[in-house]
């Protein structure tokens, strides 16, 4: 289990390996996840971010398909589009023309397409989301894959703080995170034995980073 800290270094040594790589940073909803992506994107020279909630479905697709209190669940992201995005990312020659990625805006509820742009000589992308251990075909794309972890009651604190903050009344938000960002937390948590490390964001104190990053 590494801190803070020691994950940075781990990234560093990461982004120096030859060749293109790709960091993924998982966990449950409200872990953490995007504020460690985040952390490793200022520490390392020339990484980019491309999360993975870019790829949710727009709502009115949600609305047609009966799905939208489902939002969030595996079924409600374009899985296939990601791939193919991680896919293009693996293949981008060094020096060739940028990629772009879309983004999801939380104030309008909506992915929007072409939001990153992922430059040819990117040494790190770093992307973040629930899924990336669940789906095997994302996995098989990264590098490195960290389980990002914290407390449930502190997870559950920033979940109801987050959607409250986006327009949800507070019973609304501690029922919708309990009906569905629970729901998804037991789901995602299944994966957490095929991270390659987890992170403490909350850890203190020296803590070792174990074997050093592999260079293949």
């Amino acid at each position: 289990m590494l801190s803070v800290p020691v994950a940075l270094g781990r990234a560093r040594e990461l982004a120096a390996l030859p060749g293109r790589r790709v960091l993924g940073i998982a966990g449950a909803p409200g872990a953490g996840k995007s504020t460690v992506a985040a952390q490793v994107v200022a520490a390392v020279v020339g990484a980019v971010l491309v999360p993975m909630d870019g790829f949710h479905l727009a709502q009115v697709v949600l609305d047609e398909a009966g799905l939208a209190d489902r939002k969030g669940a595996p079924e409600t992201f374009d899985r296939d589009g990601y791939v193919a995005l991680l896919e293009r990312i693996r293949a981008q020659p060094p020096g060739g023309a940028p990629i772009y990625a879309p983004v999801f805006r939380r104030e309008i509820e909506e992915p929007i397409a072409g939001a990153i742009a992922v430059p040819g000589d990117c040494p790190l992308v770093v992307t973040e989301g629930n899924y990336l251990l669940h789906w095997p075909m994302v996995r098989a794309l990264l590098d490195e894959v960290w389980w990002v972890e914290v407390g449930d009651e502190l997870r559950v604190q920033r979940l109801v703080r987050r959607h409250v903050a986006f327009g949800k009344g507070p019973d609304e938000a501690r029922a919708w995170v309990a009906r569905s960002d629970e729901a998804n937390a037991r789901l995602v948590a299944l994966g957490r034995a095929r991270a390659d490390v987890v992170v403490r964001p909350d850890s203190t104190g020296p803590r070792s980073a174990g074997s050093r990053v592999a260079s293949s």
